[in-house]
């Protein structure tokens, strides 16, 4: 995910996602059913320093944590459930980002109801 359009796109053709900036105009968050999945600045892609705040199975959090530099706590967020991902670092591969926000997503998919979640699968 290069640029914020790739990550806008990518986001949206997944069922019933809505963007919102419930904080500032800065701050783009995307949502399935109302629950945040992913928040990202936009000034951070103006300057080149690319973040994602992605929802997390804890257990996996920490192994990504461990295994990539550019992956730490998520920076505002539940350290428990959230990581924040330095895109810029060029570290992680795309798939593996894409593979994260799949996971992000289906997270809080999960997490819905049974008559939510038909909605969205």
């Amino acid at each position: 995910m290069n640029n914020i359009e790739a990550l806008y796109q990518y986001c949206q053709n997944k069922k019933g996602v809505t963007e919102h900036f419930p904080f500032d105009e800065d701050v783009l968050v995307f949502k399935v059913a109302g629950k945040i999945f992913l928040l990202t600045s936009l000034k951070g892609w103006e300057t080149g320093k690319q973040t994602l705040n992605l929802k997390c199975n804890p257990d996996y959090a920490q192994e990504l944590r461990a295994t990539y530099h550019s992956v730490e706590p998520g920076y505002h967020m539940n350290k428990k459930h959230w990581n924040t991902i330095r895109i810029y670092e060029n570290e992680i591969p795309l798939q593996l980002i894409k593979d994260l926000i799949d996971h992000s997503y289906d997270l809080v998919v999960n997490s819905l109801t049974k008559k939510q979640r038909e909605i969205f699968q």
